[in-house]
Formats: structure tokens, C-alpha cells, sequence
């Protein structure tokens, strides 16, 4: 019997492109929907068929109702090892299988650089004055050199986005609520005194935390106003860490110079989000991990995960903590 695999999410069609399916061939009949679909009663009718479900990142969430309404699924695969969207309990409950793939570092960190650049540099205003017969240079760049930036979250992407920082000349602080001073030495960072400390030091933040109910809001009006009038805020973990309306008056009013941000409460970006008319503001569409190297990992891990499954010893198993 031929088994359905839906791969959702697909935005550059780049799934089977990138992977050799061939393993799967004769086995697993593999269709791609490269549209995102909010609606649930259209993402039932996409999946009620389907054996198998390959998720990218966390752009579909999988709750218990919506695993409830899936009766033929049986392995639900996400890339990477951690999906905040997928409820592993009721996958289990409901005898579904999650299996992950390996993920790289590197990409988000290199993002979080292009955003650090481009906001110090002010490469949106003058990309948009070139393009547009503006005026021939009309700002004036920050330096990061002898500047500090300032990071919550020295984890895997947070250290090395600090060793980075320290090759430009920057000093770095580092905040989170277990890191020690021992451990921010290691990477090259100080620790600072606390939260508040850190956002009062620094010319540019950049957030590097797993969004939790610990860190769910965990800078508000009164953190943005901590921060200097010409520091500039990077984002590229989860728009939840922030309060979204508290950085929009940010924003709006002044209190930081502009924002880099990659991450959004909801994604794709509504068209008339005001987020994507600021002059203040360098956003991307949730690009941290989107390289072709780091998709060629998910897709080939993809493969290899239902290969695993069908020979009835799953690989890479997601499970509750």
C-alpha cells in the first residue's frame, strides 16, 4: 500500500529539490504545498489523507484538536529537534510519531549579523534613496567598533554571535537568568549585573532565548525605555520575547533608534502590519534558518527519518520533556 506525505509549508518549492527521495519511491507518494494555510477546515481537507506530515519549523501548529481530526497520521516529522507548535503529548496519546532533523546554528547567526550591519549603516534608507533617485547619501552610519552590544541569551547562536562581535572591536555583555560570569567569560562576554543593566549598556540587543512562559514578554515598556535613544533592537529568536505593542510605540516614539527584526506574532506578515512601513524598522521574513545548506540537512533528515519509520525503527524521536 502506498502511504501520502504531505510536505507543508514550502515556500520556494525547495523541498524536493534539495533531497534525494528516491528511498521513498514506490513506498511514500510525496506532495508539496508550497501555500501557507491559515484556515483549519482548508488544512484538514489538505491532510485528511495523509500517512505522514513534514512540517517546516513551526509555521503550522499542531494542537490536539487538530491531531484529533487527522486519524490517518501516523508519523509527523519537524525540522530541527525542538517545535514549540507541535503538542507531543496529544501526538502521543493519539499514536503519532514526531521525528526531528538536525539543524545548523550557523544561518541564524549570520542573519542576526546582516541585521546588526544593515540597521548600523542605515542600509534600508539609503538602498531605498538609490533605488528610488533620492539623495546621494543622506545619513550618517553607526560604528560597531568600541561600540557594546548587548545579548540576552549566550546559548549555541548567542556565543557565537558574541565571538563575532568581539572581531568587529565590540564589547559584549550578556544577560540571561542562570548565565554565570564564568560562562559569559568563556565566550568572550561580561556578564551584566542584570536585565536592566544590560539594556541601559548597550548600543545594539540582540535576543537569543527559547520563548517560554519565563521569557514570554520579557521586554516591555519598561525595558524598551531602559534602552538607549540610539540603540537599535535585533530579533531573531521569537516576536513573543517582546511586547509587541510596547515596541511599536518604541518604534513609533523614539524611545530606541529602530529595530532588526525576523521574527513576527504572526507570520506570514499581515499586508497592513505596521510593522512593514516603518522607516525605523530592517525586517525579513523569518529567514534565520533558511539557507540552502540548512534546508539540504532538513529535507535529507526528512527522508531518512521515513525510511526509519516504514522499517519500523523511528529515528531522531521528539518527545515530551
Amino acid at each position: 500500500m502506498t502511504l501520502h506525505c504531505a510536505v507543508l509549508d514550502d515556500y520556494q518549492g525547495a523541498a524536493l529539490t534539495l533531497a534525494d527521495w528516491t528511498p521513498l519511491a514506490g513506498r511514500v507518494e510525496v506532495h508539496v504545498l508550497r501555500e501557507h494555510l491559515t484556515d483549519r477546515e482548508k488544512l484538514v481537507a489538505a491532510l485528511a489523507d495523509c500517512d505522514i506530515v513534514v512540517a517546516m519549523r513551526e509555521r503550522t501548529p499542531f494542537d490536539a484538536e487538530l491531531l484529533r481530526r487527522l486519524p490517518r497520521l501516523r508519523l509527523l516529522v519537524t525540522t530541527g529537534m525542538r517545535n514549540a507548535s507541535i503538542d507531543l503529548a496529544a501526538a502521543a496519546a493519539a499514536g503519532v510519531t514526531v521525528s526531528g532533523t538536525a539543524s545548523s546554528s550557523t544561518p541564524p547567526v549570520e542573519l542576526t549579523w546582516a541585521l546588526i550591519l544593515g540597521l548600523a549603516r542605515q542600509l534600508t534608507v539609503e538602498n531605498r534613496a538609490l533605488c528610488e533617485g533620492g539623495p546621494w547619501q543622506s545619513t550618517v552610519g553607526q560604528d560597531l567598533h568600541g561600540r557594546t552590544l548587548g545579548l540576552l541569551g549566550l546559548g549555541k547562536i548567542g556565543s557565537q554571535t558574541a565571538r563575532i562581535a568581539t572581531a568587529f572591536g565590540m564589547e559584549v555583555l550578556a544577560w540571561s537568568q542562570h548565565l554565570s560570569a564564568e560562562r559569559a567569560a568563556a565566550e568572550g562576554a561580561q556578564l551584566a549585573d542584570s536585565k536592566h543593566d544590560l539594556l541601559q549598556r548597550s548600543d545594539f540587543v540582540s535576543i537569543h532565548l527559547v520563548l517560554s512562559e519565563r521569557t514570554r514578554g520579557l521586554l516591555g515598556e519598561a525595558e524598551l525605555r531602559a534602552m538607549k535613544p540610539h540603540a537599535y533592537l535585533v530579533n531573531t529568536s521569537r516576536a513573543g520575547i517582546v511586547d509587541q505593542a510596547a515596541l511599536l510605540r518604541a518604534l513609533r516614539e523614539g524611545w530606541i533608534a529602530g529595530a532588526g527584526l525576523d521574527v513576527f506574532e504572526t507570520e506570514p506578515l499581515p499586508a497592513d502590519d505596521p510593522l512593514r512601513s516603518l522607516p525605523n524598522v530592517l525586517a525579513t521574513p523569518h529567514l534565520g534558518y533558511v539557507t540552502e545548506q540548512n534546508y539540504r540537512t532538513y529535507y535529507a533528515d526528512v527522508v531518512e527519518d521515513i525510511a526509519a519509520f516504514l522499517a519500523g525503527n523511528p529515528l531522531r524521536v521528539v518527545e515530551t520533556a
